[in-house]
């Protein structure tokens, strides 16, 4: 056996045309460097936000790698096929009678030259696209992947050199396949067939069978033998590379052997091999999660999407009773979508609290197309909805009573009075459901959500009052979190008085930059004049003598308090930029007051909340309560207060407003405020604006690896809200890889 193997190496190095094949290989070489230069080309003639939609050329290898295996195949195919053509054959078969073991003895040779031919030939294709892309190589692209994939990029390694493995497969395809021709034209004709044609005319199929046949093709098996792209398990598509090169050999073995001897068996064989290569491996190809338990339908309403499906999980109303009585979360999902493998789920945590996260699923839903490449989004309409029709009163909870800042004991109890009373009314429906609205039940039932998906674990992306029940998951289910983004989240670690005074801070800047744009804008109506001491005016002069509002039979009037909670949200959030329609109408209505009529501030109070002065709504105070929002007693609110004076001389009281809204709640704390684990956690991402940033990118600190990525604008849930592709692009990138942005990563404003 060895000298016959010799005796094929001594051919295979000596056919002068093999050196020449491989000299052609360098053509996959310049199909790579050049793919590369035309998207460079178009790239550099894109916006900033257009690049961040451009197709990434990934490992860079795509265009050439056809190129590579059909060389490669062809220098398989020559080394037998060339014996066929000049007759030679026959005096092999005289020195080596036994047919099967003549063909397999070329198989040493041919396969040790294509390993290191090919091994070099890959990394000569990535290093070229990588060196004309350059720099732009690395930019971030909206799908979380970059234009060009480095070395150094997880699995991108990995699948340059299974991809020059892969070549000496093709060499091998290309020898069983000379072998079952035994002519040259003909097997290249079968070579072009199978490495050239075949995959583009699995691109010309219609989705989702185009990327389900695309999968299968050659050239798109190392990286998904990597594991870093494609429908198909490593395992499947490495077994599916290997079905072909034995179904190739197998044909090649047959027609080779003696007529009459083995035929039927060989061609058995290859036939089981190759049912094998289109049984076996597509169904290891959707084992992705466990059994899931849901019984999904098309969600009703004509704002659904069509691909939007729904069902609903059973968890009980106490958790630490759970044989006791149970209520229904109404779940959403949109499945993946993409042609890559399915990773897992991703979890969007609703705002509010109150909010539906079924609701953000329709409202969004184009928000998630490059996540849903790789992930099915699945969000919740949370225990603690406020919606018509619910098992609590809606008209009770969309509204409560006016928060006043105590001066006296005497006024803290008549506030108590009035909180509790109101609360009290919207308890009576349910008192049981009503005391069991906290952040962390809502994280039991995201597990129970888990649970009935069939996953072993989920990434999570928390929006706003979002990070609250996120954070309690973290807490309660530490090994279950695969990845979470914490988007403008409201974090659940501190009490309120303790966060106070970096949130006035947030609020001076705020004011600042207010003013900054007055100065500025004509728009603005306090244009000329110096806005801040206006405010500053306002509301010391209201807190002695309240402005009244004009025309309005509730005879309200606002005090400086009153003032500072009305216009608080429209300081931090001012609309999208440069038109920032909510400070144009902060500005009017600041001066409309400044000249005794509160009614600009109570007209647009009015349009959210139905009332002329903004109410303590009940519906959002039934889980903040319960999760300890509240000041804990008189004395702990006046020394907040006492500290708000020293460090916000024009916001200070503002932020006592939700405190505040706890005094007398009916229900105790069942879930107080405390830090994140230090340990047992995956890094976590935090992105933020000007006004969150600094609040989540602290909130995270605690978990070791979590890195932030602020954004220089306003904005609030970025992701949701779409402000920025950036943004986007870094969430999915961490979503889907696992790869943070280093420390101190910034994303520019865009208009």
């Amino acid at each position: 056996m060895t000298d016959v193997i010799a005796s094929e190496w001594h051919k295979l190095r000596s056919l002068r045309s093999n050196a020449y094949l491989l000299a052609a290989s360098l053509l996959a070489v310049l199909a790579c460097a050049g793919v590369a230069y035309l998207i460079g080309r178009g790239f550099d003639h894109q916006t900033a936000e257009e690049r961040l939609r451009f197709t990434g050329n990934g490992n860079g290898l795509g265009t050439g790698l056809p190129v590579a295996y059909f060389v490669f195949g062809t220098l398989g195919a020559l080394t037998i096929t060339a014996e066929h053509a000049t007759g030679m054959i026959r005096t092999s078969l005289v020195a080596v009678p036994r047919r099967q073991l003549f063909l397999f003895a070329k198989i040493p040779g041919l396969a040790a030259v294509s390993l290191v031919a090919g091994q070099v030939l890959a990394f000569a294709m990535h290093l070229a696209a990588q060196a004309v892309l350059g720099d732009r190589a690395g930019q971030l692209l909206l799908d979380g992947g970059t234009l060009g994939t480095s070395l150094a990029e997880p699995g991108v390694l990995a699948s340059v050199a299974v991809a020059g493995l892969s070549m000496a497969a093709a060499a091998l395809i290309g020898l069983g396949v000379g072998a079952a021709i035994r002519s040259t034209p003909g097997s290249l004709v079968a070579l072009v067939l199978v490495f050239l044609v075949l995959p583009v005319a699995a691109q010309a199929l219609p989705s989702p069978l185009r990327a389900r046949a695309g999968s299968y093709m050659i050239e798109n098996l190392p990286a998904q033998i990597a594991g870093v792209d494609g429908l198909l398990p490593p395992e499947a598509a490495a077994a599916l590379l290997a079905g072909y090169v034995a179904v190739a050999l197998a044909a090649g073995a047959a027609v080779t052997a003696l007529r009459g001897r083995r035929v039927k068996a060989l061609a058995a064989g290859a036939v089981a091999v190759l049912l094998t290569g289109l049984v076996v491996v597509p169904a290891s190809a959707g084992a992705a999660a466990g059994p899931s338990s849901l019984a999904w339908r098309a969600c009703p309403g004509q704002d659904a999407p069509g691909d939007l499906r729904c069902a609903s999980v059973e968890v009980p109303l106490d958790w630490a009773k759970p044989a006791g009585r149970k209520i229904t979360v109404p779940v959403a999902m949109l499945p993946a979508s993409g042609t890559g493998r399915r990773i897992g789920t991703v979890v969007s945590v609703p705002g509010g609290p109150g909010a539906s996260g079924i609701d953000d699923l329709k409202q969004f839903h184009g928000r998630f197309a490059k996540l849903r490449d790789r992930f099915d989004v699945v969000s919740l309409a949370p225990r603690n909805t406020v919606e018509p029709g619910g098992p609590l009163p809606y008209d009770c909870l969309a509204t409560g009573p006016w928060i006043t800042l105590p001066g006296d004991r005497a006024e803290w109890a008549e506030l108590t009075r009035r909180n509790r009373a109101h609360a009290e009314r919207c308890r009576a429906a349910d008192p049981e459901l009503f005391d069991h609205m906290d952040s962390a039940s809502v994280a039991r039932d995201l597990d129970a959500v888990r649970a009935a998906l069939g996953e072993q674990r989920l990434s999570f992306l928390a929006n706003s009052y979002g990070g609250h029940p996120a954070e309690a998951y973290a807490h309660l289910f530490p090994a279950r979190v695969r990845a979470m983004v914490l988007d403008g989240a409201a974090t659940h670690q501190e009490t309120s008085a303790a966060t106070e005074p970096r949130l006035y801070a947030r609020l001076e800047r705020q004011l600042e930059r207010f003013a900054a744009w007055c100065r500025s804008a004509t728009a603005c109506a306090l244009h000329g004049r110096d806005a801040e001491a206006v405010w500053r005016r306002l509301v010391t002069a209201a807190d002695e003598s309240p402005v009244p509002v004009r025309n309005d039979p509730s005879r309200a009037a606002y005090t400086g308090f009153d003032f500072k909670t009305a216009a608080g949200p429209s300081f931090v959030s001012p609309g999208r930029e440069p038109d920032v329609p909510r400070w144009v109408q902060l500005a009017s209505a600041i001066e409309k007051a400044a000249g005794g009529d509160a009614s600009g501030f109570a007209d647009y109070v009015r349009q959210a909340s139905g009332s002329p002065k903004v109410p303590s709504i009940a519906g959002q105070n039934m889980t903040h309560c319960l999760d300890g929002k509240g000041y804990e007693s008189y004395a702990v609110y006046r020394e907040a207060l006492r500290k708000a004076a020293e460090v916000s001389p024009n916001f200070a009281g503002q932020r006592s407003w939700w405190p505040l809204a706890c005094a007398g709640w009916p229900a105790p704390v069942t879930n107080p405020p405390a830090p994140l684990p230090a340990h047992g956690l995956p890094p976590f991402l935090a992105v933020g604006s000007w006004t969150d940033h600094d609040e989540v990118a602290r909130a995270v600190r605690r978990v070791p690896g979590s890195s932030s990525v602020r954004y220089e604008g306003h904005g609030h849930t970025l992701y949701l809200s779409g402000t920025g592709g950036c943004v986007t692009a870094h969430v999915n990138r961490y979503l889907t890889s696992l790869r943070l942005p280093p420390p101190g990563t910034t994303c520019p404003a865009t208009a």
